[in-house]
């Protein structure tokens, strides 16, 4: 490990790779350099510090650099244990940004380096997961008076978010960047379905074409994931305690069943769910030989990894990214330690994607500030106009221009008297 004053990274000697790497990440987030070049100018963080608790990778590295464009002073930290990509933290801390994390954290270290970024006193944080809010909340509840407010990342994080709120444990604003359009209907589908296949190949270079593919959960990721299966060749299967998403399922062509009978069917698992032991010893035990097993929800608990564990009469790490199981007989394969595949086994979303989600997070920072002390402590979303000037800017940067309303349009949609 390389230490400094400010920094905890796994090798400091990687950051010119890392250079290199933010500057392929920025030639394809134009929407959040735009946000980034008005930041500049306006300076809307002068005087205010930022905590983040993300996924280290070059994407969040322009996302950082745009909050330092802005005023703001940075510290960050990672959000899951195997997401860092050690280059860019590398990169950031030659930067001079307030950077703690390395590929492969212990459990020590993760809340070890979170507590790095609140001993900063944040006044704004930005969370993938809520373990940032969650242990202000918890451990450090002087720190929430000079809070402004905070922002989530992901689903996970808003379930647990909407927990505090319910329970009125929630003691400052918190802002679902998830929520917007531009984050749940772009990252989510598009992003982790790209990603998940990539992280699932890259673990195990398997074949998806003539395979049974099971997606756990039809939410925005389920639904993204089983589109990139089914167009490599994979026959979907979904499972759901939703109705409506399982209806969903069906009536995109999935076959849906129950997750007991799809065990003895699949090739390749993968849980999008944000629950826990969606996948569980008991349906590990009924999957043929050579069953691979992955999960895409944020945290390590979907497959009951413990639960594998004991039950094994041996594991052995067999490539980088992916462990074997003796299991009563047969080998069942885990991807990335059951952590969220695409970040522990491949490189996360691309970069087009991450861009209208960080122009969420950039933009939710600035709704913040200028909203100081005028919002309650619940989860919220950004105004509609927000979203839809994210959309504006991302299709601006992929050169594609869209009609306007005529003003006998405009009059048409706000007038009931005009019929048949």
């Amino acid at each position: 490990m390389d230490k400094g004053d400010n920094y905890e990274v796994k090798d400091i000697s990687l950051a010119e790779q890392g250079k290199m790497n933010l500057e392929i990440a920025e030639s394809h987030m134009g929407a959040l350099l735009k946000i980034k070049e008005r930041f500049e100018k306006e300076k809307p963080f002068e005087g205010v510090k930022i905590g983040l608790a993300l996924h280290i990778t070059k994407e969040t590295g322009i996302l950082v650099r745009t909050l330092i464009a802005g005023g703001a002073e940075v510290a960050i930290t990672g959000c899951n244990p195997l997401s860092t990509q050690d280059d860019i933290a590398a990169a950031l801390a030659e930067e001079g940004v307030n950077v703690w994390g390395y590929k492969g954290e212990n459990n020590e270290d993760y809340y070890r380096y979170i507590n790095n970024v609140i001993a900063c006193r944040p006044h704004i944080t930005i969370d993938d997961g809520c373990d940032l809010a969650s242990e202000i909340h918890k451990n450090h509840k002087d720190l929430i008076p000079g809070l402004i407010g905070g922002c989530e990342e992901t689903t996970t994080g808003i379930i647990r978010l909407k927990a505090m709120e319910k329970d009125n444990a929630l003691k400052y604003p918190i802002i679902a960047v998830n929520d917007n359009k531009t984050k749940h209907l772009v990252d989510n589908y598009f992003g982790t379905g790209q990603s998940t296949v990539d992280g699932i190949i890259r673990a195990s270079n398997v074949l998806f074409a003539g395979k049974n593919i099971v997606v756990a959960g039809y939410g925005d990721c389920g639904k993204g994931f089983a589109m990139r299966c089914k167009g490599l060749g994979g026959n979907v299967i979904v499972t759901e305690v939703d109705n409506f998403c399982a209806l969903q399922a069906a009536y995109d062509g999935f076959r849906v069943m129950k997750m007991d009978d799809a065990a003895l069917i699949g090739d390749i698992f993968c849980t999008l769910t944000g629950n826990k032991h969606v996948l569980r010893v008991e349906h590990v035990k009924k999957m043929k030989d050579g069953t691979i097993l992955a999960n895409s929800g944020h945290f390590d608990i979907e497959i009951d990894v413990k639960g594998m564990k004991d039950a094994a009469s041996s594991v052995r790490r067999v490539r980088p990214f992916l462990d074997e199981y003796a299991i009563d007989g047969k080998k069942i394969f885990l991807c990335g330690e059951g952590r969220l595949v695409n970040l522990s086994a491949a490189e996360g979303h691309p970069s087009e994607v991450m861009s209208t989600s960080f122009c969420g997070q950039a933009m939710a920072c600035e709704f913040l500030v200028r909203n100081k002390g005028k919002l309650e402590n619940k989860v919220i979303q950004l105004p509609n106009e927000i979203d839809d000037e994210i959309a504006a800017l991302q299709l601006k940067a992929m050169g594609i221009g869209i009609d306007e309303l005529t003003a006998e349009q405009v009059e048409y949609l706000n007038n009931w008297e005009e019929g048949t």
